[in-house]
């Protein structure tokens, strides 16, 4: 999927309402300085599905919309965002011959008990990676004002 440049920009529709689904899509917010990520919540009730698509279907796992006009759902769709930022030792875990027949099969589980996780669950979950995310972000800001750090800190 990595060599498919015909799905960027590529559109996630997310439930911000989720704090599991938030922790992910501000992470990704953060690691997203290519633009090649488009974020929509449909949390708030004036949200109204793009052409071809219906609210509860987007709603029941997460979805995002190629540049093409494909869709992607599931699985898919978290293989492709997580390339979109650079994270590919995600994307190939999960697109992996192990890890994808698993991922299948408990995401759909896990997108239906979304709201059931606590928010502290979803902090430790994607608390480091927010963390590292904000430092790359905050380090590359430096670099492009000519004040890059080499020793990583």
């Amino acid at each position: 999927m990595n060599q498919n440049l015909s799905l960027y920009p590529l559109t996630l529709y997310y439930d911000g309402a989720c704090p599991l689904c938030m922790a992910e899509m501000r992470n990704l917010m953060l690691r997203n300085t290519a633009g090649r990520l488009r974020f929509v919540d449909m949390a708030p009730a004036d949200f109204v599905a793009p052409a071809g698509a219906k609210r509860e279907e987007l709603a029941r796992l997460l979805h995002g919309q190629a540049a093409d006009g494909r869709w992607l759902r599931g699985v898919d769709t978290f293989v492709a965002m997580y390339e979109a930022v650079g994270v590919s030792w995600v994307a190939q875990a999960l697109g992996g011959r192990w890890v994808r027949p698993l991922a299948e099969r408990g995401y759909p589980w896990l997108a239906r008990n979304r709201h059931r996780i606590p928010r502290w669950l979803a902090h430790v979950v994607f608390g480091t990676a927010l963390r590292r995310a904000a430092r790359q972000v905050a380090a590359a800001g430096e670099c492009a004002q000519g004040a890059c750090r080499r020793d990583g800190s």
